[in-house]
């Protein structure tokens, strides 16, 4: 399974280019050698971070001329002049590591209310020159951004061209992850959006790994009717650090892995993992979505929590993404993320079972 180091626990979505860099630069350092590759930038990238301002809300969003999501221009000064994540992404893979970037399932309301052209329809197969109010549908809005996305019509031409011109421009930029928003669980599975996106990533050429969220209630049926489009598909709710959020997780680890459906076939040729959530140990912030602060206390989960949680995520064969801020890395975290018996258990035991 993928390991690295996500974004959003320490910065929640106010995460900036210098902030991102430095904490690759000590990904690349203290644990590219023990297999933690991918380096993600968490969600709400491109929206301008002002005061009431949270993913439960509208915002000032940075979009191109055809709707599709460019990073905040001040958070992310690289990206200025159409650039996206093209220099983020050479720095990364220059300190030996992948890029990925969450996104929101469907188009963004503003695109929709402007009414945006999409991309490609000029001198497409189709006579018919598709805008962003032709492929939106109404009543498939994301569930924890109701006042920004809504879902795209992928049977009509226009739609799926929109996600094929969204994937490749991420493709362009040098993405190496996709962690897929508003896209898995009880309240936002839409099987045929999934199956357009995943066949859209295919499109690019590009190998890249694919990562679909939240995961509120997810089960094993859903599972099995998308583990081969995708490559993680997370299975809980996100989970911070504290024993009452982690304790569920030793029941759906066990019910998944009776699945059968760890390390099944995926997207692309690789495997699927069910996913239990970033690992929230170190130097973090708070899950409160209007907190801009950054990384400011430690993990409120005991030694013996953490070493427990992360020995289940290894048995369970999750993906381990580390959430902390890396410039606070304490020895006894470090010591937890790189313990040689859980990661071997995670990389090559099979059958694993309660």
């Amino acid at each position: 399974p993928p390991r690295g180091w996500n974004s959003f626990d320490s910065y929640s979505w106010s995460v900036s280019e210098e902030d991102f860099l430095e904490n690759a630069e000590l990904v690349s350092k203290y644990l590219r050698n023990f297999g933690y590759e991918y380096v993600i930038v968490d969600n709400l990238w491109f929206r301008k971070v002002e005061p009431g301002v949270s993913s439960f809300t509208s915002g000032t969003d940075t979009l191109d001329a055809y709707g599709r999501p460019l990073p905040d221009p001040d958070r992310w000064p690289s990206s200025r002049n159409g650039q996206g994540f093209r220099e983020v992404a050479d720095r990364v893979h220059q300190l030996g590591l992948k890029l990925g970037i969450s996104v929101i399932r469907g188009i963004h309301k503003a695109a929709v209310e402007l009414n945006t052209p999409i991309y490609g329809s000029q001198g497409s197969r189709s006579p018919y020159k598709w805008k962003a109010r032709d492929i939106a549908v109404v009543g498939q809005d994301c569930s924890f951004m109701p006042d920004s996305f809504m879902g795209v019509n992928v049977s009509s031409y226009g739609g799926r061209l929109y996600l094929k011109s969204l994937y490749r421009q991420y493709a362009e930029w040098g993405v190496d992850f996709i962690k897929h928003d508003c896209a898995f669980g009880e309240r936002d599975l839409h099987l045929e959006e999934l199956v357009a996106v995943s066949e859209a990533i295919l499109h690019t050429g590009r190998q890249i790994v694919y990562s679909i969220a939240p995961g509120e209630n997810a089960t094993p049926v859903m599972a099995a009717a998308i583990a081969n489009m995708t490559n993680l598909y997370r299975v809980s709710a996100h989970i911070w650090d504290t024993w009452v959020e982690l304790e569920p997780a030793f029941n759906i680890a066990r019910d998944f892995a009776a699945s059968g459906l760890v390390g099944a076939s995926g997207l692309g040729g690789g495997r699927s993992w069910p996913d239990l959530d970033v690992l929230p140990f170190g130097w973090l912030t708070d899950g409160g979505s209007f907190l801009y602060n950054g990384p400011y206390r430690s993990s409120r989960l005991t030694d013996s929590e953490m070493k427990t949680q992360m020995t289940l995520w290894g048995m369970a064969r999750s993906p381990l993404m580390f959430g902390g801020d890396m410039r606070h890395l304490d020895q006894t975290t470090l010591d937890v993320l790189t313990n040689p018996t859980v990661l071997e258990i995670n990389s090559n035991s099979f059958g694993n079972t309660e």
